[in-house]
């Protein structure tokens, strides 16, 4: 859910704004084509351009039955074909791009191939039929492209592919968040009745190890080198749930050295039984999360490395008393260490990661203090952000959502919500470090069951959830910046990690 946890405010306000949602013209609230006459004729629907680097584009969408309603609002589930049929031209779509499966009602479909600076059309179709892409009407957006060619009809659909980064290709990085190992519905918004929780199918595994175990196979495919996961490790810091999230990341590589992660609300210290035989918490209960990251006496829960040149550092964004539904806050200890980080080597390439966003904006739901990290904390970072200039990203979650932002005080630092990795869209980015600047690019988790749950919980509140989650320009979750990374070293992939960059 939004900033992950709410109040009974914010609940009836969002009430009010998703009974004000209109209609879409042709097309029901989740993007389901005009029903047909016959029950078991197919439709397909929620078309998405997810992932657009200068070489490939990732193009995802759903089949059911037209008609028929899962119980959550959608169509239930239909194994259809699906294509991609692309060109340079609108009327000359000569290229034909299949999925990762042959028949299936989640499509996955990767166009390679592609040059950089070119505009290319497309169509995807199942059964025959065009996709619609998935509507905004609470936002102004695009699902589908970078331009609004074709939605004025069936399409096709346009996207620009952009420059690659200048320079040498050095390492990748996973950046990733709102794991919530241990979360059994997801949706809820303080018990209205007409937010149901959504909860995983009748013997499948729980969706929060589906979509993990996907995210660290997908991402160790794709080339990462390192991983940092920014808080919300997992839904209410249960021990067995945090040991389930370090045993799964583990399968990514050994923690402090290949992969890292900080504390979210999610992740605070609690109160009762399960949590009665981890170390007191330094602002109230036990704080099993502590135990199980960061379990040297004395340890703070914050902490900086430098991988290859690169420096990271990974702030704690609740370490402060509270029930996880407010603003974030660090310490006033952590404040001045955190403070004294960024003063020191200030041209050092560098980049910060923490749960709590600085700035959160162009929200489609309202915006409070609990959806990020305490204003007058967020000032005083942003005013030491403006004097960094090796500093380039601020990495952070809690929202749910891929966002880019960039604060007029710190022009030079791009502020990157991701969406959360256990529910729609479901995904990680790519951080693609070149010696002459990087790309950021958002890939949903793709295996069958992550695509599956993935689908089924874009219906969180009412079928509105992608309008917030998803992005709303495909600039929100892929970008590129041209940067002097020129002091940065190369992973050398014959050592332990053996993966080859996808995009090298």
């Amino acid at each position: 859910m939004p900033g992950c946890d709410v109040t009974r405010r914010e609940i009836l306000r969002w009430s009010a704004v998703a009974a004000a949602a209109p209609a879409a013209t042709g097309f029901v609230f989740d993007g389901t084509a005009a029903a047909a006459s016959r029950k078991d004729d197919v439709s397909p629907a929620n078309l998405e351009l997810v992932t657009l680097t200068e070489d490939r584009a990732i193009i995802t969408w759903y089949t059911g039955y037209t008609g028929t309603d899962d119980g959550l609002g959608r169509m239930v589930p239909a194994p259809a074909d699906g294509e991609v049929r692309w060109g340079t031209h609108p009327g000359r779509l000569n290229r034909v791009a299949t999925g990762l499966s042959d028949h299936t009602p989640y499509h996955y479909v990767e166009l390679t191939g592609l040059e950089p600076g070119r505009t290319y059309y497309y169509q995807a179709r199942s059964q025959g039929k065009p996709v619609p892409p998935t509507p905004f009407t609470l936002i102004s957006g695009n699902a589908v492209g970078t331009s609004s060619y074709g939605l004025d009809g069936p399409g096709p659909y346009s996207f620009t592919t952009p420059q690659p980064p200048p320079g040498r290709h050095l390492f990748t990085v996973v950046l990733c968040n709102d794991l919530h190992m241990g979360e059994t519905q997801a949706g809820l918004v303080g018990g209205q009745p007409q937010y149901i929780g959504i909860e995983q199918e009748p013997g499948l595994p729980p969706y929060p190890e589906v979509m993990l175990e996907s995210l660290v196979a997908d991402a160790t495919s794709l080339g990462a080198d390192f991983l940092l996961a920014a808080g919300d490790i997992s839904a209410e810091a249960v021990p067995v749930d945090l040991s389930t999230a370090h045993r799964m990341l583990g399968a990514f590589g050994s923690y402090r050295e290949d992969y890292f992660v900080t504390r979210g609300n999610h992740d605070r210290a609690h109160l009762g039984d399960p949590y009665a035989a981890c170390r007191a918490g330094q602002w109230q209960g036990n704080d099993c999360f502590q135990d199980q990251f960061f379990p040297s006496a004395h340890e703070p829960t914050y902490f900086t490395r430098t991988l290859q040149g690169l420096r990271i550092i990974g702030i704690d964004t609740y370490d402060k008393p509270g029930n996880g539904g407010d603003a974030g806050g660090l310490s006033p200890e952590q404040l001045s260490w955190f403070r004294g980080q960024l003063h020191r080597d200030q041209d050092q390439p560098t980049i910060v990661f923490g749960h709590h966003p600085l700035i959160v904006q162009d929200s489609a739901f309202p915006i409070t203090a609990g959806k990020s990290l305490d204003a007058s904390q967020a000032a005083t970072i942003l005013d030491d952000y403006s004097r960094m200039p090796g500093l380039f990203l601020h990495h952070a979650g809690h929202t749910h959502r891929n966002k880019r932002t960039v604060s007029p005080s710190a022009p030079r630092v791009l502020h990157q919500e991701i969406a959360a990795g256990k529910e729609y869209p479901g995904g990680f980015s790519l951080l693609r470090l070149h010696s002459e600047g990087y790309a950021l690019n958002f890939y949903k988790s793709r295996s069958e069951l992550a695509r599956r749950w993935s689908e089924r919980s874009r219906m969180e509140i009412q079928g509105a959830w992608p309008q917030f989650a998803l992005g709303a320009a495909v600039s929100d979750r892929n970008t590129m910046a041209e940067r002097d990374l020129s002091g940065l070293r190369p992973v050398p992939h014959h050592g332990h990690h053996p993966r080859s960059p996808q995009h090298a």
